[in-house]
């Protein structure tokens, strides 16, 4: 192991290099050495023409994390798996200016250990039936972008996704600490997430190994069992500025993130009575006691608060796709950290336990529904979001519940005496004759017998063989002006519709 300036690092990226980066939005993204790479792509105009491939989205919505690297010539090619994040990056997939893919989070986790075991890809039912699937795209994000990386392949009778393995030439990683053989701890960090399988791709594939650390400490003075990325894995270790080795985008350090210390959840601020609340309380409803969660970002995180609210939060075990077991979910820039964890996995070793069917229900966003149920989250209009880890969690649920607004752009309810009151009604439909891209296939849950539901501030409703049907609505709602109105498609309505309990609306 070798100690190198920011500079010196930025330097041993040769043209046309292959880069693997981890990191969740802010968590153990090596900040010091991506900012270093957009400098010296500005002054010197290298390194350049980069294939860069990452799981989670990294970046704050504005400048930090991946979005560095979004300069025309810089790279050639992306392949995300969230990019909601770099905004920046988007418009070069927007105006045809890079080749880009969008895969499954946990499909790319899952590359990395295959590049480091030398197979040849990854064989999973993940992606089957939406955009990902080769029959529809192939996970392909625009015009100039015509490789396929996806086949569909039959074993045994039955259908699959084989991705194929992108060889890795440098690994770009995050630790607290390095002792002077290069060996890698991450006691500050808030996850361990794909440090390890990425050191592994990257040394096994003839690759080197950057590490980003907030310093070097005396050889042999970290307990073995606190190092999680070997020294014969690391070739360099670039010693942080402070400023660029927070603990996430939003918080320099956090002790109960890392599971140093415990703190008591009186901190979470209850959610006002608003449309959030209607639809979080009843998602939470659906939760029975023992029951391994997974909440997705956005809307979905107010289930904790709600959970926590309603002294329920110790009769469930929330996950998130990082790989943390237990505690609460941050949110924001902060998400993919927990707070107060029972346990911190590897992020690949998490969507092991997604892929096989270890949750018993997840509650995720949606942008976009339409008639067969399919759900977009994905990419619409001019807006690249990415499928993340939406796909792993969706196709291998027992159970999925689907949180949003009925409409969006403008939407303004109130709650008066128990009932919903429409003030001002949205822009812009959300359940539509038919999704711009599936992100969740209906017609695959279907087949697979999952349970879905999709609720609303207004209306909760059921996929069935038939597609959607309507089977509550709240007190106060019309269903001809409030509900049918609002949608580009007539969906089935129950012969028992219900109205909503009504102690959601206290």
């Amino acid at each position: 192991m070798k100690i190198v300036t920011n500079i010196e690092a930025v330097e041993l990226i040769r043209d046309g290099s292959t880069i693997g980066i981890g990191g969740f939005v802010g968590m153990c993204h090596p900040e010091e050495i991506t900012s270093s790479i957009e400098k010296g792509f500005i002054d010197k105009g290298k390194p350049k023409n980069l294939t860069l491939i990452y799981a989670a989205g990294q970046g704050d919505r504005d400048s930090k994390g991946i979005n560095h690297l979004a300069h025309e010539g810089l790279i050639k090619r992306v392949i995300g798996g969230h990019w909601a994040l770099v905004p920046k990056m988007s418009s070069l997939v927007i105006k045809n200016k890079i080749e880009a893919y969008n895969f499954p989070q946990g499909v790319i986790t899952h590359l990395y250990r295959d590049a480091a075991a030398k197979r040849p890809g990854s064989i999973t039912h993940i992606g089957l039936n939406t955009f990902v699937d080769p029959r529809i795209s192939g996970g392909k994000m625009n015009e100039i972008t015509t490789e396929e990386l996806v086949e569909v392949v039959n074993i045994q009778g039955r259908e699959w996704l084989f991705y194929k393995t992108v060889s890795i030439d440098v690994a770009l990683i995050r630790g607290t600490y390095a002792d002077e053989k290069g060996n890698i701890s991450m006691e500050k960090e808030a996850g361990s997430l794909e440090m390890l399988t990425l050191a592994q791709a990257a040394h096994n594939n003839g690759g080197v190994t950057i590490a980003q650390v907030e310093r070097v400490v005396r050889r042999d003075s970290i307990n073995p069992w606190m190092v999680k990325i070997p020294g014969i894995l690391v070739d360099y270790v670039v010693i942080a500025d402070p400023s660029n080795h927070w603990q996430t985008f939003s918080e320099f350090y956090d002790p109960c993130l890392s599971g140093s210390i415990r703190i008591p959840f009186d901190f979470i601020p209850k959610l006002k009575l608003d449309e959030r609340k209607i639809i979080c309380r009843r998602a939470t409803m659906e939760i029975k006691s023992g029951a391994i969660v997974n909440l997705g970002i956005g809307m979905p995180e107010g289930i904790s608060s709600i959970a926590n609210e309603e002294c329920i939060s110790d009769q469930m075990t929330i996950t998130v796709e990082s790989g943390t077991i237990g505690g609460i979910p941050a949110s924001n820039l902060n998400f993919g950290a927990a707070y107060n964890p029972d346990a911190i996995l590897d992020q690949a070793a998490q969507f092991d336990f997604y892929d096989g069917g270890g949750l018993d229900i997840a509650f995720l966003g949606m942008a976009q529904v339409d008639e067969d149920g399919n759900v977009n989250v994905s990419k619409y209009g001019t807006f690249i979001s990415g499928s993340g880890g939406f796909i792993n969690i969706t196709q291998s649920t027992k159970e999925i519940v689907f949180c949003g607004t009925f409409v969006y752009g403008g939407l303004e309810i109130e709650i008066n005496n128990g009932n919903v009151v429409i003030k001002k009604e949205g822009s812009h439909k959300k359940f539509l004759k038919k999704v711009e891209q599936i992100t969740f296939s209906g017609k695959y849950a279907t087949l697979n017998k999952q349970n879905i539901l999709y609720i609303t501030e207004r209306a909760v409703f059921k996929l069935t063989a038939k597609g959607l049907m309507l089977i509550e609505i709240a007190p106060g709602i019309d269903i001809e002006k409030d509900i049918l109105k609002q949608m580009d498609f007539m969906p089935n309505i129950s012969k028992k519709l219900k109205l909503m309990k009504n102690n959601i609306f206290c």
